[in-house]
């Protein structure tokens, strides 16, 4: 049987912690900053765990990060 593959857009954008939830970058900080207030832009610093039926879609992307 050969390996499977990782999909390499997955791998870039996502990290799977040691209990197996998805860790992923906030969305909406790209452009436009000027509109959004203080306590978003905060807010929306560093990584975020993705809700279940996300990650359960992600680990399918990577099947060696279960």
């Amino acid at each position: 049987m050969p390996k499977m593959k990782t999909k390499s857009s997955a791998k870039k954008r996502f990290s799977v912690t040691a209990s197996g939830l998805v860790r992923s970058g906030q969305s909406n900080k790209r452009h436009n900053m000027r509109k959004r207030s203080k306590r978003q832009l905060r807010d929306q610093r560093g990584t975020t765990i993705l809700c279940p039926a996300d990650g359960k879609m992600v680990l399918s992307y990577m099947p060696y990060n279960q």
